[in-house]
């Protein structure tokens, strides 16, 4: 999924007042957590995953393969928190996405 300049940091503005909702521990990446971050972004389109300090995964890999596997865009990474977005495909769930495509 690419992203425009505008449209990042619109997703950015949006994402601030998030707090993470997904967090990744010591089991690292798993096919639940996974599952867990899918089904978030298919219902809140943007959503902040975090990086807990007993983790061995590194930002940008979690990075990489989010988007790989489940097709979304990390819109941003601060230290140990991503900034993750997937337009939703259900109708009743776009808000975010209805702005981003006015944008492009």
């Amino acid at each position: 999924m690419e992203l425009r300049g505008k449209q990042k940091r619109f997703l950015r503005s949006q994402a601030h007042h998030l707090t993470p909702i997904v967090q990744i521990g010591k089991s690292g990446l798993s096919e639940n957590l996974l599952d867990q971050v899918d089904d978030n972004l298919e219902r809140r389109e943007l959503i902040k995953v975090t990086l807990l300090q007993n983790t061995d995964e590194n930002a940008e890999e979690v990075a990489a393969i989010l988007e790989e596997t489940l097709h979304c865009a990390v819109v941003q990474i601060i230290g140990r928190v991503l900034v993750v977005y997937r337009p939703s495909s259900k109708a009743k769930f776009q808000k975010i996405s209805l702005q981003v495509k006015v944008m492009s």
